[in-house]
């Protein structure tokens, strides 16, 4: 019989990055480049959500309207993780000279009720 999974949680972070959705890297759509190398590094999860309305740091108002040219909005690519994993994945993108803006907030993070497998 499977023993119940602890439901300890974990201190981590929130990592998140704000990419414009149509943005590339070697080809790839960037935040789909990010979640890939993420995967790579042993994160155990990611998700991108697209925006319906914000602005940016330039002030530039970006807004989904149903005939705007897709690829304009932005995308938010997060992350929860321990401080470690946070740290090898803004170096990944460090060593690719990335510019992109992130934000790190602190999370608590665990998984409830459920059997181990």
């Amino acid at each position: 019989m499977n023993e119940p999974v602890r439901e300890t949680p974990t201190q981590g972070v929130y990592l998140r990055f704000f990419v414009h959705e149509n943005r590339r890297h070697h080809g790839i759509l960037l935040y789909d480049w990010l979640l890939g190398e993420a995967r790579k590094l042993g994160l155990h999860g990611g998700t991108a959500f697209r925006s319906i309305a914000g602005f940016g740091r330039h002030g530039v108002l970006h807004e989904a309207h149903f005939l705007e040219l897709a690829g304009q909005e932005t995308v938010r690519v997060d992350f929860v993780v321990t401080r470690a994993e946070a740290d090898r994945m803004l170096q990944r993108v460090r060593e690719e000279h990335l510019e992109i803006f992130y934000a790190i907030l602190p999370a608590e993070f665990g998984v409830l009720g459920g059997e181990s497998h």
